[in-house]
């Protein structure tokens, strides 16, 4: 279970994120990202890490490939705690990057692991995501 304090930290840093993005205010973008950053490093292999902490980073991390290994790292750590919701949202997100950069397979393979853990998630938005999104790629294919 993910320490409260350090939930509500990083969920409001993401909103402050948001809302400096949306004024494309850079200065303060950045400072709540090396903030937010910091809380991950601190955090990490603690019995405060959490892949939400980790998808966070990755979902306000701009450099596509900074932020693939990134959701990577989430990814390791849902797959530790056996979290279908964050494995799913992780993959997912994962995928839709790889797809701007061309990695088809990969993106393809993400989604077939997302499918799988979204089988145990409450979220339906998320897993008819899932699911639209892999036929289109896999029509394609045929």
């Amino acid at each position: 279970m993910m320490n409260t304090k350090i939930y509500k930290a990083v969920h409001d840093l993401a909103e402050d994120l948001m809302a400096a993005a949306n004024k494309n205010n850079r200065e303060k973008f950045e400072s709540l990202f090396a903030q937010l950053k910091a809380i991950c490093i601190e955090n990490e292999n603690t019995s405060k890490d959490h892949p939400v902490q980790w998808e966070t980073l990755a979902d306000f991390t701009e450099e596509l490939e900074e932020a693939i290994t990134t959701y990577e790292k989430a990814l390791e750590k849902s797959v530790a705690i056996n979290n279908k919701d964050h494995m799913s949202s992780v993959s997912f997100s994962m995928a839709t990057l790889q797809l701007e950069l061309g990695q088809k397979d990969e993106a393809i393979k993400n989604l077939q692991n997302a499918k799988v853990s979204a089988n145990k998630i409450e979220d339906k938005e998320l897993k008819a995501e899932i699911h639209d999104l892999l036929e289109s790629l896999i029509e394609e294919e045929g």
